[in-house]
């Protein structure tokens, strides 16, 4: 195994600060990529490829079944597990994301319409294989605290999407979403063999265990269901948008959700370099991690606030940057503004919890507010169309913000009573054993 037996182990402000310039140049070539897209496909195509990318986001979830996540939680304390849960990544991914796949293009049709349905294998190939392997490889390197090559792996994907969607302009000035789709495959599918690669060469050989899959599965299936929950939270607006066939709609709203999304990119940097920490601060529960979760609020919450300012000043912009087709999108950015500062709220609270074993707590809020999502969405689209899906994305994010943070305070609270109660039974059997020792003295 050529692991690193001697590898120093950086602090959170240098993991940060790798994840930030990684992030930073992935921001720069996003942001660009986003802009070629939507010029290269207009707002009618691109609100196609916006609900067939939100329907696979949510099933994607399930293609990897948890297992870079169980990668990083058991691998971060002991680096001596590492082959065996990096093969079980490969090996879970390409197995499941194979079944995944195929129920995608089952439910299609029925779910985003035909022009969505005619492109979803190729979307789904790149999301719930190639896409999700990249990520596990991140995630080896995350648990190994190698931050700098997390954030190499994810600015080549990024570039290399750029890359495409900057020849499709340059060659031919418009595109289908359909031609899209068969580059961004390919794209994904060279980015992923490169991470997988680059993982196997500096970290190791992945060890093939067929029972780990399952032994694994149920803390995987965990994980990928939180996760689905968020995307479902997420993306399920864009997905009945399509299904609605409020295509123009879903890219104007499209637009201005992707800018949300890229202006979060900070944000989840640093989340991404501290949930190492918060796994091994949460050896001892969620008071470990509450120190940890104010510092990183302390730093999230005020950029996020900047960002909303900005946003809502600047959204004059995008018609100008994106085309004429986008300008409903200034109306949609501006009623999306403060979704960044809801999600530092729910994502510090969140990472807390699960670092501290309290998964299902945050999986529980989660649900809660994907059912809420849905239940708004299913009034609010059909009857005002993105303005609806907005006004529900605002609502579900502060629920959940909220939420977190009182189930984060509850735990706390009870942990902190659990401990007095402790330390005051172990007081008390001291106090008799002394008193026994001493009659015992005394006879």
């Amino acid at each position: 195994m050529k692991t690193s037996r001697h590898f120093r182990k950086g602090s959170l402000g240098r993991n940060a600060g790798w994840m930030l310039a990684g992030q930073g140049l992935m921001f720069f070539t996003q942001g660009l990529y986003f802009v070629l897209l939507v010029r290269l496909l207009g707002s009618q195509q691109y609100g196609i490829f916006v609900g067939a990318f939100a329907l696979v986001s949510i099933a994607s979830q399930y293609s990897a079944l948890g297992s870079g996540l169980v990668l990083l939680r058991r691998v971060s304390p002991n680096h001596q597990k590492f082959p065996e849960y990096w093969g079980n990544a490969i090996l879970t991914t390409l197995s499941v994301g194979f079944v995944v796949i195929l129920l995608l293009r089952g439910i299609a049709h029925w779910t985003i319409g035909e022009g969505g349905a005619s492109i979803i294998v190729l979307i789904a190939l790149g999301e719930c294989t190639c896409a999700r392997l990249a990520e596990c490889a991140g995630q080896a390197f995350q648990a190994f605290e190698k931050l700098a090559m997390t954030a190499t792996l994810a600015t080549l994907t990024s570039m290399a999407r750029l890359g495409a969607v900057a020849f499709m302009t340059l060659a031919w000035h418009h595109a289908t979403v359909r031609q899209w789709a068969i580059a961004s495959v390919t794209v994904s599918a060279i980015s992923a063999t490169i991470a997988v690669a680059a993982v196997t060469r500096i970290l190791g050989t992945p060890r093939f265990r067929p029972k780990l899959l399952f032994a694994s599965a149920a803390e995987g299936l965990g994980f990928s269901f939180a996760s689905s929950t968020t995307s479902i939270y997420n993306d399920l607006d864009k997905a009945m948008l399509s299904h609605y066939g409020m295509a123009v709609a879903n890219g104007i709203y499209g637009v201005a959700y992707r800018i949300i999304d890229i202006s979060c990119v900070p944000i989840r940097a640093l989340h991404g370099a501290a949930l190492p920490r918060f796994f091994k601060n949460g050896l001892a529960g969620v008071r470990g991690n509450i120190g940890l979760a104010v510092k990183l609020l302390s730093k999230t919450l005020p950029f996020a606030l900047l960002s909303a300012v900005l946003m809502f000043v600047f959204a004059w912009i995008i018609p100008l940057v994106a085309g004429k087709s986008f300008a409903e999108s200034v109306s949609a950015l501006r009623w999306l503004c403060l979704l960044p500062a809801f999600r530092s709220l729910h994502l510090t609270a969140g990472d807390a919890l699960t670092g501290g074993g309290y998964q299902r707590y945050r999986t529980a809020c989660q649900i809660a507010a994907a059912g809420l999502n849905f239940g708004l969405n299913l009034f609010m689209i059909p009857a005002y169309s993105w303005r609806g899906a907005a006004w529900s994305s605002l609502m579900t994010d502060g629920f959940l913000a909220i939420a977190n943070w009182l189930v984060l305070s509850a735990i706390f609270k009870n942990e902190k009573v659990q401990n007095a109660f402790r330390a005051e039974t172990q007081e008390a059997r001291a106090t008799a054993y002394q008193t026994n020792e001493a009659y015992a003295l005394t006879d």
